[in-house]
């Protein structure tokens, strides 16, 4: 069942501009509970993998969708609008409370070393406090980082043992990193069931700050909101400034949402996403905002001299994509695909070259995927330097678009998704 405690806010083309000023949806409007189908197969690999582990049935559990950014890149760290949809791929952490001291994680997640899917370490408390490790990417940076910021090391968790199963893709840009925090996050609030409860805000909070303190990753709140708080057959926009999240439909069944994995991840980008958003912040100190959410295009070109040209091509992008992110949630919410779809082509443009976070493989599969017929638009999505495109495609043009791409680009890996519900608590 879904818990609402305002009206949910449907945008239309000629309301955005009222709800965006009205305030109309609170965070803790989208609060959801019980699980989905879809969940089943990761819940049952999860609890296989506890018993393997540990020789013992888990109690309780965790989920949490990965997501994909159909619009709005880069700029949630510049108090921009992004518009993702919660994907039907979760991660699940389940298990139980133990006695002693020692809590064990164990991990199925592809992609990570056989030595490293086991983290022993002690309860964290007052005398037992949680430290980042080396390097910074580890995924117990992710997990830990969420223990420390869900109780503060004040020493209220117990000890336990948990599993962990996903069908987020690491290094996918499908927001594995905030999966796995929310669903941790999740289980956490299952082990301690007396301590306060939070907002779904609060929570999504909690988890960004998590990623900013271990694995020192300065993201913005997107990945953790929409982890926190999808909504099925929606896509959510987000103001990334006051935290107000508008529901936009998305549930036309000759729709779909195609995700194309590049399977390339370029190590450039752990070091540009910091670089990037220093460069935002060094343009809006220059131009006298307090962030580039305030700046216009026409402002940008009165004030490009006060600019170096990195910082005026950051600032372009960062401006008009905020634009075409609000012309997009209100084109989506009418149906106008075609529209959607040029925004969304011109996204990848302003990526590609004014954002410069794209890369050779990412281009190959826009290039292919807008050829195509049937194919409204296409970019890349996420932090970039590899990871997934998101395409937009006529349901009737699916397999034909799919054979195309990967006719010209054979690692291409795909994956379809409904805009699925956010985190919710496993019941065992």
């Amino acid at each position: 069942s879904t818990r609402s405690t305002r009206p949910v806010a449907y945008l239309t083309r000629t309301s955005w501009t009222r709800l965006r000023a009205s305030n109309s949806v609170s965070a803790g409007a989208f609060e959801t509970r019980g699980r989905t189908l879809g969940d089943e197969a990761m819940v049952e690999q999860a609890c296989q993998l506890s018993k393997t582990q540990f020789g013992a049935s888990p109690e309780i559990g965790g989920c949490a969708p990965g997501r994909v950014n159909l619009i709005g890149e880069h700029t949630d760290y510049n108090d921009g609008f992004v518009l993702p949809m919660a994907l039907e791929n979760v991660t699940v952490v389940v298990g139980r409370q133990v006695d002693g001291d020692i809590c064990t994680i164990v991990t199925s997640a592809e992609g990570i070393a056989d030595d490293q899917r086991v983290l022993r370490f002690q309860r964290p408390g007052p005398d037992a406090q949680l430290q980042p490790v080396e390097p910074s990417t580890l995924w117990q940076n992710y997990v830990q980082g969420v223990l420390v910021s869900f109780d503060q090391n004040k020493g209220n968790i117990p000890a336990f043992e948990a599993a962990i199963a996903t069908t987020v893709p690491l290094g996918s840009g499908l927001s594995s990193s905030a999966a796995l925090e929310v669903a941790t996050y999740v289980f956490l609030e299952q082990l301690c069931p007396d301590l306060p409860k939070k907002t779904d805000q609060e929570k999504a909070l909690s988890c960004q700050q998590a990623e900013h303190n271990f694995p020192k990753m300065p993201c913005g709140i997107m990945d953790q909101f929409i982890s926190v708080m999808g909504k099925k057959d929606n896509a959510l926009l987000i103001d990334c400034r006051t935290l107000d999240v508008h529901l936009v439909p998305l549930q036309d069944p000759e729709l779909v949402v195609l995700i194309t994995n590049s399977c390339v991840k370029h190590e450039l980008g752990d070091s540009a996403y910091p670089e990037r958003k220093a460069q935002c912040e060094s343009a809006a100190r220059k131009l006298d905002k307090s962030s580039l959410r305030d700046v216009t295009l026409e402002h940008l070109e009165a004030e490009k001299h006060k600019l170096t040209e990195v910082e005026l091509k950051r600032a372009r992008h960062v401006v008009s994509e905020i634009q075409r992110t609000e012309s997009a949630a209100a084109a989506l919410q009418q149906g106008d695909y075609v529209e959607f779809g040029k925004l969304m082509n011109e996204s990848h443009r302003s990526l590609r070259d004014d954002y410069e976070v794209s890369c050779k493989e990412l281009d190959q599969l826009v290039d292919l995927a807008q050829e195509a017929p049937g194919v409204y638009g296409s970019r890349m999505t996420g932090a970039g330097f590899g990871g997934c495109t998101v395409t937009l495609v006529k349901r009737n043009a699916l397999a034909a678009t799919k054979q195309y791409l990967k006719a010209g680009y054979d690692r291409a890996v795909f994956i379809e998704s409904s805009p699925a519900d956010g985190a919710r608590p496993i019941k065992l």
